[in-house]
């Protein structure tokens, strides 16, 4: 069995943002998608833990450790899901704006 010959195909949201400036297995337009992709999820953390520190404690409502961790996950994947649907459109247009700007930046250097 020959395994060189099974291709694999890495998917730019798959690697951590450290990561995937050096795969040359992406294109620069997957990098630059995924980058903005991921700067809408880091915003939309900040929005959604900024929007859970206004809810008050109570009995109904107890503050933990254990509750402030599981709020973070939960904020967390909920970011992450929302930027992946492409919902907002911010990560989207950011990666359209640094694709223009790498285009640019490739043809003053030509």
């Amino acid at each position: 069995m020959e395994l060189s010959s099974i291709q694999h195909h890495v998917k730019a949201a798959e690697l951590p943002l450290e990561k995937l400036a050096g795969n040359s297995k992406l294109t620069e337009a997957e990098k630059v998608q995924e980058v903005g992709r991921q700067f809408e999820a880091v915003l939309l953390r900040q929005i959604l833990s900024a929007a859970q520190k206004t809810v008050f404690a109570s009995s109904a409502n107890p503050q933990s450790s254990a509750t402030g961790i599981y709020q973070d996950m939960l904020s967390n994947q909920l970011a992450d899901a929302i930027s992946r649907s492409r919902s907002l459109g911010l990560g989207e247009s950011l990666g359209h704006q640094l694709a223009q700007q790498v285009k640019r930046k490739g043809e003053t250097n030509s």
